[in-house]
Parts: structure tokens; sequence; C-alpha cells
């Protein structure tokens, strides 16, 4: 089947609903003509995800709907295609999709936008394909919260210490901003939780932070990062530097540097790669995987083919020679409207611009009032300040006023009201239930 765009209207494909192909795609139906081209998204998920924030997600201050924007809602004017794009004929410009029912579609296109982002960055390890958790998704942060609390009744409700301890055990593999910020805020949800436990205390939780460079959060730079780090073990985690973990087979963790504990929770956030399905695009790939691109944003070699975001090497040229735009959400967020812009001047003849941006600091949030911040790379900000900017800056990226509004709206009911700590670990098997009732047992007697 051929979706074929509207007679003598061209088509901009944009490959993925994430930051770049979300706001890529705004830009475009906010300042393209009536009639001067068709949109189409194509992304296997209808939504984006405002990715910063799930830690936040992961602690229960945010409620996990209010951080995805539904593509369909927020894209009125565009294409929505639910399914994957599995190749992309670049002589025929035509793109060949696997929708979400599993028909085979064809998709004309004029202008072609890759916006898949990044997957998980993993090491073969045995035990962490059946064991780890990413954070990567809306999804994967729920999942967390609801293990995490879920151990929590498994450790009251028992008299074996060793049971205990393994569900008491948290491991977090990767001192990024997504594993800093992970067990930072797991870590504070876990001290709430425990209060209301009576066979659980603080004391009897164990927090592991394992991080193979020689500092946590390097983006900030070594003083906040000493001091980050410093911060978490006050609270009673433990930071191995330097080490990586082997093996977590059976939720038995071995660390390289010989630190070796049974842990029912095993958190993986070591880094992030562009996505494989890239291979399958027709495109000229860095040594790493992603997409090269000059500083229009085009593809090296195909004029009519653009890449931003975590699945392209992008110049930087605020930066030093020869460098790359780091994969960040600061970014992907800028390039996006640099992208549109350059697109909608190549269909009208004009040259496209480069992307320049340079870098205006980081934010980390560590918990319910703590936080660390670089601003403009001069300013530092530890603490409280830290954190009401984090939540500043986080809060007015979060895409579409509707959900800047949820977002902020659960922060104030989170300041006024007691964190809630209950687990919903049903929601991993539902029909689980189900389907017991409608089994019968063999003691219970067909009827007839």
């Amino acid at each position: 089947m051929t979706l074929a765009p509207v007679p003598d209207k061209p088509r901009i494909l944009i490959v993925g609903g994430g930051y770049v192909g979300l706001y890529t795609a705004m830009r475009l139906l906010k300042k393209l003509n009536r009639g001067e081209a068709t949109v189409t998204v194509v992304d296997p998920r209808s939504y984006m995800t405002y990715l910063p924030l799930l830690p936040e997600a992961a602690a229960g201050n945010v409620a996990p709907r209010n951080l995805v924007a539904p593509l369909r809602s927020v894209l009125t004017g565009a294409e929505v295609v639910t399914g994957h794009v599995v190749s992309v004929d670049q002589a025929d410009k035509v793109a060949h999709v696997r929708t979400a029912a599993g028909d085979a579609l064809e998709l004309p296109f004029d202008h072609l936008v890759v916006a898949l982002g990044s997957v998980s960055r993993t090491f073969p390890i045995s035990g962490l394909a059946e064991h780890g958790i990413g954070m990567k998704s809306v999804e994967e942060a729920i999942s967390l919260r609801n293990h995490v609390l879920a151990e929590l009744d498994r450790a009251d409700s028992t008299t074996d210490e060793a049971v205990k301890r393994k569900a008491l055990t948290f491991v977090f593999v990767g001192g990024g901003f997504a594993g800093v910020e992970t067990i930072a805020e797991v870590e504070d949800m876990v001290r709430d939780a425990a209060r209301t436990y009576h066979n659980v205390s603080v004391e009897d939780t164990r927090f592991i932070l394992v991080e193979a460079a020689g500092r946590i959060l390097p983006e900030m730079g070594a003083d906040l990062g000493v001091w980050t780090m410093e911060k978490l073990q006050e609270r009673g985690i433990e930071v191995y530097l330097e080490t990586s973990m082997e093996a977590c087979v059976d939720q038995h963790v071995v660390l390289a540097n010989g630190v070796e504990t049974d842990a029912s929770t095993i958190v993986w956030t070591a880094g992030v790669r562009p996505n494989p399905a890239l291979v399958h695009f027709g495109l000229p790939l860095g040594p790493r995987g992603h997409v090269d691109t000059r500083p229009t944003l085009q593809v090296r070699g195909l004029d009519h083919v653009w890449a931003a975001g975590d699945n392209a090497q992008v110049p930087d040229l605020a930066g030093e020679e020869g460098a790359w735009c780091p994969p960040n959400a600061q970014h992907a967020v800028r390039q996006a409207p640099v992208l549109a812009d350059n697109v909608i001047a190549a269909l009208r003849g004009r040259s496209p611009k480069e992307y320049r941006h340079k870098n205006l600091g980081a934010v980390a949030g560590l918990g319910l009032h703590k936080g660390v911040a670089i601003l403009f790379n001069k300013v530092k900000l530890k603490g409280r300040p830290a954190w009401w900017f984090h939540r500043l800056y986080h809060g007015s990226r979060v895409p579409t006023l509707n959900r800047k509004i949820r977002v902020f709206v659960d922060w104030l009911l989170a300041s006024l009201l007691k964190r809630e700590t209950v687990g919903l670990i049903e929601l991993e098997h539902p029909r689980d239930p189900f389907t017991e009732a409608v089994t019968p047992s063999p003691s219970t007697p067909s009827r007839q």
C-alpha cells in the first residue's frame, strides 16, 4: 500500500516523534504556507516523552502521563503514522513502513528528516538482559517505581534476613545525569516510604552507584561532580568510581572491584547509542553509528535528507575544532527549529543556515529540595537554589502548555501533600487475576 501526498504537494517525512521529530513538525506546521507541503510523522509510539523528568516520575513527584505529548493532538495539521520505518530507498525517495497493524506501507517523500534518537548502550554482561531495568521510556520509569515499592512490601513481610537484604539492595549502573538523578530520586522515595513500614527502616536499605569513569556528572565539571558524590555518600549511597559490573546472574551483582551482593533491583543507565535501525536508511554513518551531517543539519551527500538529535553527529561550531554537539535534550530542542527552517528554505529555493549554539549549562535534580546546576558555564548552584532552577528550566521545556500546567500542578500538590508510596506491581501482568479466575482448578467440575 502506498500513501501518496496531495497532488503537486511535496511531502516532508519525519521519522521519529521524539524531541527533534515533534519540535520540527510543530515548527513546520507553524511556518509553512497553506498547501505548501504535507508533513508526515512516523513513530512506533503515538506520543513524545519528555525524558529529563523520568527520574521524578519514578519517584512519584510527577504523574507519568503528564510527561507524554500525544502526537495526533499536538500535530493536528500533520499525518501521523504509528509504525516502524524498516528501510529507505534513497534513489526512489520511498520509505518502507510496517504499521502498528502489521500492514506494509510505502511513503514517497521529497525531504526526509531522520530523528530516531537513541537506545540504551549495553554490554554483554551475564544476567543483564534478564534482570536489568532501563530508564529510556515512561513505561520503564513506571515499572521501576512499582518494582521498588513492591520490594519494600516483600522486605516488610519476610522473616528471612537474606530475602530482606536482597529486596532492600538497589544497584544503579551509570554515573551520568540519568543514573545520578534516578538513584537520588528513588532513594528519596524509599526514605519516605520506609516510615510507613513496621519491619523496614532506612538503615536496612543499601544503594550502590557504579561508574566506569573517574567521576560522576562529568558535564558539571570536576568540583560539582565531587560535591554531588559527597552529598550522595552523606545519604548512605555507596559510590564506586572506575568500576564496572561484571555480572548479575540470578540478581547476584559482581563488581570489578571485588564487591558482590544480591540485589533485587538493577538499574542500567550507562549511556546511549544511536538507534540501530539507521543501518537500513542508506545513510553515511560515523564511527559510532551516528548519521554524518553538515552544520546545516543536511546529511553529507544527500541534500534532501536531514538529521539532528541523538542519532546525528552534528559539528559543534561553538566548540573546539572537530567537536560534535553532545547528544542531549538542550541541543535537540534547539536543532529542531533550525532544521525546520532549513527544510522550508530548501523548498523555497533558498540556502540553509548553519546550526550554532553555545552550551547554556546543565541542571540535575538530586531529590526533593536538592540539586546541582551550572549556568552559562560560569554560575554554579548547589542545594535548594539549584533544585528550584532545575524545576523552572525543565518545567518550561515540557512540550505544550497543557503539559506544562499539569507538571507544575503535580509539583505544587507534592509540596503540599504527603508523597504517595503505593506500588502497582500488578500492572506488569494485569490479566493474571482474570486468567486465574477463568481457568478451572482440577477440583472444579466442568459444566455439562
